[in-house]
């Protein structure tokens, strides 16, 4: 069970962006085209590939045993959760606002019971999906998914994503970078392996007295830092370096959440311009972490689980999940918990391709072909079901 929580919490550190995007008739594709086939549609610039997707009320019914779990977190280390019942925040002009951030990290957790399957499906920041069910009588507007939330709230976000993927989503979490952190301390901090190009980033990033390297020196401190594994961990006089008149002792305790292991980890999560590979290296560091703290909670009690659904629970921004329904998903992941962590990336090789729109870097997607390939990871579980019937779990 802390093992399928941690899991879930870190890995929704991935990468974002702010960016909005309208748009009229656009041209249609047709139905389902493989890879190769929509890989050959020409568009211009404003004019993307209409989307096509599956009306809200012709969602097929959640399939027995699987439990789906929307994990969101914004861009922002606090920030106040958007309320209900607003409308778009725009400044005196008219643009819009961002007042509430952008959902940094998309991750969807399905806990499958009846085929004992733990499944994470992450989606890219920067999707260009398609504002139904928003302002019907303005037809169809385009957007960045990570947008959705501050405009329209995280019940949009829900339907929205349930359209794009064809799987009907109605229980989310969602989080600030500092809630993330917290977690991450609560599971006793990580080890992570770090290479040159990683330290070099860190070494300006990091809190001071939080991340040792594989000698125990601090990675602020002077000198050569290997290669290896570095300890992220709180500690309790992190911000002593900051000391000085007793108003700015004052104000560095107010600070001293920031100076912890969890922090740390965050940072390195989110390390994009060193090492190569942009964005989809900053997904790879935040699973490495998230496999790592699986590795050291493969085991728990039953009182554990409890306490770390509601430590869950206490460190949210916003959720439409009480305790009881924390309390079950911690059943069933508990009756999960020596699963294998599936994962599968939105979109998939073949299925993205960068466009600019609306003054924007997106990424456009094959959507149909995602919803085909999300229902047979889906399905799936039979398979292993039927391969795995007669073992105790």
């Amino acid at each position: 069970m802390r093992k399928l929580f941690a899991l879930m919490l870190v890995l929704m550190l991935l990468p974002v962006a702010p960016v909005f995007s309208e748009d009229a008739e656009l041209p249609l594709p047709a139905a389902t085209l493989t890879p190769e086939e929509w890989a050959k549609q020409s568009v211009g610039e404003d004019s993307p590939l209409s989307i096509e997707v599956v009306p809200y009320d012709e969602l097929p019914p959640v399939v027995e045993g699987q439990h789906h779990y929307l994990l969101l977190c914004i861009d922002q280390w606090v920030r106040d959760a958007r309320p209900d019942g607003i409308n778009v925040p725009t400044y005196a002009n008219g643009s819009r606002k961002d007042m509430y951030g952008n959902t940094d990290g998309i991750v969807l957790l399905t806990l499958d019971t009846r085929a004992h399957r733990i499944m994470l499906t992450s989606f890219i920041r920067d999707a260009l999906i398609k504002k139904v069910n928003l302002d019907e009588s303005a037809g169809d507007k385009y957007g960045r998914i990570n947008r959705v939330y501050n405009d329209y709230g995280p019940e949009a976000l829900c339907q929205i994503l349930s359209q794009h993927i064809g799987v009907r989503i109605e229980k989310y979490i969602l989080f600030t970078f500092k809630q993330i952190a917290n977690i991450v301390d609560y599971l006793g901090g990580v080890d992570i392996e770090l290479n040159e190009a990683e330290i070099s980033a860190l070494k300006y990033t990091v809190l001071s007295g939080t991340v040792t390297d594989p000698n125990g020196h601090d990675i602020l401190s002077g000198g050569h830092h290997p290669a290896g594994v570095y300890s992220f961990r709180t500690t309790e006089r992190a911000a002593s370096y900051n000391k000085g008149t007793e108003q700015r002792q004052k104000d560095d305790d107010s600070k001293v959440i920031k100076r912890t292991g969890g922090c740390s980890a965050v940072l390195y999560m989110r390390i994009r311009k060193f090492g190569g590979g942009g964005d989809f290296m900053r997904t790879q560091r935040a699973r490495k972490v998230l496999s790592l703290l699986a590795d050291k909670c493969r085991t728990m009690s039953w009182d554990d689980a409890r306490a770390l659904a509601n430590n869950i629970l206490d460190n949210n921004n916003k959720t439409n999940m009480n305790l009881d329904d924390m309390v079950q998903a911690a059943e069933y992941a508990y009756s999960l918990r020596e699963c294998t962590i599936e994962e599968l990336r939105i979109p998939m090789e073949g299925a993205v391709r960068s466009h600019h729109y609306a003054g924007m870097a997106t990424q456009e997607i094959n959507w149909p072909y995602c919803r085909e390939q999300m229902a047979d990871y889906l399905q799936n579980s039979f398979l292993v079901a039927d391969d795995e019937e007669d073992d105790d779990f």
